[in-house]
């Protein structure tokens, strides 16, 4: 995770960089770290590269995997369940019930 990184002429905190199945470079936004049945979840915003529509408001959960000691970074693997997805987005939008405008 990048802190402070300058995008777009703004300095934002929070902003995590994946590389897609391409191996290309995806910026997101940290939302949240949710905690579910002992495991952690992260809820990321998608940022849209100049030029491209930004998809507004989908985000995406991703669970959290073992920390490299060495270099202390996660990993993150894409969750399968839609069971899991659901309950941990529902955590979210309580947490953040006050914050953001939830369309169902």
């Amino acid at each position: 995770m990048n802190d402070n990184e300058i995008y777009g002429g703004e300095e934002l905190d929070n902003i995590v960089i994946l590389n897609d199945e391409d191996g290309n470079e995806v910026r997101f936004e940290f939302l949240d770290l949710v905690e579910l049945d002992d495991e952690e979840y992260v809820v990321l915003l998608p940022i849209a590269e100049e030029g491209e529509e930004d998809e507004e408001g989908e985000v995406v959960i991703l669970k959290v995997e073992d920390i490299d000691e060495d270099t202390d970074e996660e990993s993150y693997v894409s969750v399968d369940d839609p069971e899991t997805l659901n309950k941990v987005f529902e955590i979210f939008k309580e947490k953040f019930k006050d914050d953001f405008d939830f369309v169902d």
